[in-house]
């Protein structure tokens, strides 16, 4: 039998929740009759040995509880995973072969697609699989437990980030999107929904007849192919869609999974994962918006050929319009457009059809000077020198955009009409609302034969050199991108 310190020192080891019963137990075991053997005394009293026993027992709770005072409760999942026990901050397997990480990805959306800035944005649902049998646990019926985002924070998980992204968060509502899912084995699965704005290089050479081509890239940051070996779960079936997504500019032609390696120099060799999908652009919106309306000014300038040569203001007014249009439809294109360096499709449309545009109203200018020209000729054979009459006429047909009865005479019309006109001539001096008047009796019935044989050797070969050669163009420009 022990002295009496050893026994207090084993009654008070022994962690109890309460204290009197220890003691009490303490006291049956070690009691003679109603006295305990003490060192160098003998107590009697039961009572006064039992208090000493409460005491040190008090003191000893006291200081634990100093000692514990910042440690919290571990939580039940933190005893079953035995979290406490491992180092989290190192990968499995550290000093071993790469660990494997399986991906699959669900797309949920598209969410939109910009020319301008050439991004995308996605929405999706990045699924992780790996095992770490530091969490792995003993179940009876083999099933598996399911966290949210809050134990991500004390176990390893993946560094898996996009690649030429721009923007990219973790959905939040009305929880964090964050499922962990750990089995009996110590497999994982870690899912998160995401949504991604990532890079595009787009080519619009054929813009809007054009089909793109994107990728959205998956890499680990931090460990390379060493440490981590990033690969498809499931393959080429690692890559779903919804069925439902669509975009208003664009069809979506495929989705596609492959893999690759990315290098850099200072860190080595990365696995990378590429999610790929075609976009072919819907022309339905362009050709409404830029192609049709081109169209109709070219053939809107044509109109100009079938106007009186004389009718300046008519044939001016109508050229400038359209030039004007092609302008503003040209401006309206490349506002929604980057600037970029080499020619779209869209532009050699647009500015072949400005050209054939512009070229109208040049051919009107020289139209109008070779009349001009040629009916100063005229007037000069004839015989008519008072130069102030003469300019005077030129002048009238270039402005008022009128029939007057001197171009009747240069029209050979009937024996009447040069007579009319002769006196209307006549008469022009002294009396200009006679003139009028007599101007519109001789012009009345004849306007469609006058129209037809006044008409410029240009207007005429304007009239079917300029449609033939726009469909010819047309023709070669559908076939070439379509």
């Amino acid at each position: 039998m022990g002295s009496v310190s050893d026994l207090i020192e084993e009654s008070v080891g022994v962690a109890t929740a309460n204290p009197l019963h220890q003691a009490e137990s303490f006291v049956q075991r070690y009691k003679i009759g109603k006295c305990l053997i003490v060192p160098n005394t003998i107590r009697c009293s039961r009572d006064i040995y039992v208090k000493h026993i409460m005491e040190q027992c008090h003191k000893r709770e006291i200081s634990m509880r100093k000692l514990d005072s910042t440690k919290l409760r571990p939580l039940k999942y933190e005893q079953i995973l035995r979290i406490e026990e491992h180092d989290f901050a190192m990968r499995p397997g550290f000093g071993g072969s790469p660990i494997p990480v399986g991906i699959d990805v669900q797309i949920e959306s598209i969410d939109s697609i910009s020319e301008v800035d050439m991004d995308f944005t996605i929405t999706l649902y990045l699924r992780h699989y790996w095992k770490d049998e530091r969490l792995s646990f003993p179940s009876t019926k083999n099933r598996s437990m399911t966290f949210d985002g809050r134990l991500i924070k004390k176990i390893w998980v993946p560094d898996v980030f996009f690649v030429h992204s721009k923007r990219s968060f973790i959905h939040d509502t009305t929880m964090e999107n964050v499922m962990l899912r750990v089995y009996p084995d110590g497999n994982v699965l870690f899912s998160l929904r995401i949504t991604v704005s990532a890079m595009c290089f787009m080519d619009f050479s054929r813009f809007p007849l054009d089909t793109q081509n994107c990728s959205l890239e998956l890499e680990s940051y931090a460990y390379n192919e060493d440490d981590l070996m990033l690969y498809w779960k499931h393959g080429n079936e690692s890559l779903s869609t919804d069925e439902h997504i669509s975009l208003s500019q664009f069809f979506i032609e495929e989705f596609s999974a492959s893999s690759g390696l990315a290098f850099y120099s200072s860190t080595g060799w990365y696995n990378r994962l590429f999610i790929n999908f075609a976009l072919r652009r819907h022309i339905f919106f362009f050709v409404l918006q830029s192609y049709f309306p081109a169209m109709l000014m070219v053939m809107l300038s044509w109109v100009s050929f079938w106007i009186d040569r004389r009718a300046v203001p008519a044939r001016v007014s109508l050229g400038i319009t359209t030039v004007l249009t092609m302008s503003t439809i040209i401006t309206g294109v490349s506002a929604s457009m980057p600037q970029v360096s080499y020619i779209k499709a869209v532009d050699i449309y647009l500015w072949i059809s400005f050209v054939f545009v512009f070229l109208s109203v040049i051919e009107y200018a020289a139209v109008n000077y070779l009349t001009t020209v040629e009916e100063r000729k005229q007037l000069k054979k004839r015989g008519k020198v008072p130069g102030v009459y003469n300019l005077d006429a030129v002048q009238a047909m270039a402005f008022d955009g009128c029939y007057h009865d001197t171009d009747l005479d240069l029209a050979d019309l009937s024996v009447h009409s040069e007579e009319s006109s002769s006196r209307g001539r006549a008469a022009s001096i002294p009396n200009v609302d006679t003139t009028r008047v007599k101007r519109k009796r001789s012009l009345k019935g004849n306007v469609g034969r006058i129209i037809l044989q006044n008409n410029h050797v240009i207007d005429t070969y304007s009239r079917i050199i300029f449609p033939i050669v726009y469909i010819i163009f047309n023709f070669f420009y559908w076939g070439l991108y379509i």
